[in-house]
């Protein structure tokens, strides 16, 4: 594993603690050291211990007693007994009360490193199950990322120059164009993939609730705080946060997100604790950051901070050249099992010039919906929903002018068949029943 464990390292024998302490440290783990039981509790109250080495023989407070206050503390912290010969009894007990492993004194460096290790892996574990299945994505296939325009060409290579680095990634663009799917990519892409993929969305949580998501709480922090709680940073750990719409955090949020990128440390809501965490941070927004830090409605400082890695997504609407491609993707999506359905002419025309102010996301709902509810094989143009057929006149009035081409059409096809509808349908590549709704829709004599 590349990340060391932070321990405390607990024994009243200060030469064995210190010779110890001194070559772990060498090794690349933090350690901090402690001669009792009582100093044991005082460290674990100030600070986040991954691992707590632990003499079982010690004066006034010993191993046993000083495991059961850790655990009544509701302690995450992995601990190791260190025994005495013809202690095994005691350590056996020990583990029953929660300890992860014991070795007998004198130990050697490199059993305790393998056990050091073993327990942080475990503590990591812990951490990436808790609320996994409510907190954590990517579970299944991530779906790609759908275009071969210039700008997603660009943003595409953008994706892959930032995600084998840590730094911060601020992606902008409006709802539904696919920040949360970039997000998952840049995760997916870096060194990090291994670990959890974490989202929440910072616009549908009141603020005293977004920060015990965040950061955790301790039991009895605030009404209803039945029982501690982990928050996503903690889970996170090693991973990746995907903080969504950032935007929309108040600004005393703000403040805390900032000491926490500036630190790597968090506290716990109504806990004094210092908690070490290496979590990496992608956030996403639908709003101009720089123009909210002119309102004095986001702080210029978090701003900045955010604003190391920037990518910014274009609406669908500036790059209707790639409607077809997701058109024909999202098709073959919708209609596993079953006869793909295809798009006459006018009806792909009329999506593409379509404005899509929803984005990708209202694109491939509508797409579901044409899937689900068309009987026919053949969507026209008069299969799809009004606001499509016909948009505001500041769509610059493209349905209006594809029904007058669509009605000559009909009306050339049906004279050449002579009035027969049956022939003129198949010649269209329509349903009579569509044709005779075309030939209402459009008032069309015959």
């Amino acid at each position: 594993m590349s990340k060391k464990p932070n321990i405390l390292f607990t024994d009243d024998e200060n030469t064995f603690r210190n010779i110890m302490s001194r070559e772990l440290i060498r090794m690349g783990y933090e350690v901090t050291g402690c001669d009792s039981g009582a100093e044991t509790l005082k460290h674990m109250q100030g600070r986040d211990f991954d691992v707590v080495i632990l003499d079982m023989n010690m004066p006034v407070m010993n191993g046993i007693e000083t495991l059961k206050k850790l655990k009544e503390q509701e302690s995450t912290t992995e601990v190791i007994l260190l025994t005495g010969q013809g202690s095994v009894e005691s350590a056996v007990q020990a583990i029953k009360l929660g300890a992860y492993d014991y070795l007998e004194k004198p130990c050697k460096l490199d059993e305790l490193v393998v056990l050091l290790q073993k327990a942080f892996e475990k503590r990591q574990l812990n951490r990436e199950n808790i609320h996994l299945r409510r907190l954590v994505k990517g579970a299944g296939e991530i779906p790609a990322m759908i275009g071969n325009n210039a700008a997603m060409k660009a943003t595409y290579k953008m994706i892959d120059k930032a995600a084998p680095s840590d730094s911060i990634v601020l992606i902008q663009g409006e709802s539904g164009t696919g920040k949360e799917l970039v997000a998952n990519m840049i995760h997916q892409r870096s060194k990090r993939a291994d670990k959890p993929f974490v989202v929440i969305n910072c616009a549908t949580l009141q603020e005293t609730l977004l920060e015990s998501e965040l950061f955790g709480h301790v039991k009895g922090a605030f009404t209803g705080a039945m029982e501690s709680r982990v928050g996503l940073f903690e889970v996170a750990d090693g991973g990746t946060l995907f903080l969504d719409e950032i935007g929309e955090l108040a600004v005393s949020t703000q403040a805390k997100l900032l000491r926490v990128f500036q630190s790597g440390e968090i506290r716990r809501v109504g806990d004094n604790k210092v908690i070490n965490v290496d979590t990496r941070i992608v956030a996403a927004t639908h709003r101009d950051l720089a123009e909210e830090v002119k309102r004095g409605k986001f702080r210029e400082d978090l701003y900045f901070r955010l604003n190391v890695i920037a990518l910014s997504l274009p609406p669908l609407r500036e790059r209707r050249d790639d409607i077809p491609v997701l058109i024909d993707h999202f098709l073959d999506y919708f209609c596993k099992g079953r006869q793909k359905k295809t798009l006459l002419p006018e009806a792909m025309m009329a999506l593409t010039q379509y404005n899509w102010p929803g984005n990708v996301r209202e694109l491939r709902n509508t797409i579901e919906r044409l899937v689900v509810m068309m009987d026919d094989d053949c969507i026209s143009i008069e299969d799809l929903p009004e606001s499509i057929r016909s948009p505001s006149s500041s769509a610059g009035g493209t349905a209006a002018v594809l029904s007058e081409v669509e009605k000559r059409h009909i009306l050339k096809v049906l004279n050449e068949k002579q009035g027969n509808k049956t022939l003129a349908a198949e010649a269209l590549g329509i349903s009579v029943k569509t044709l005779y709704n075309k030939i209402k829709a459009y008032h069309i004599d015959l």
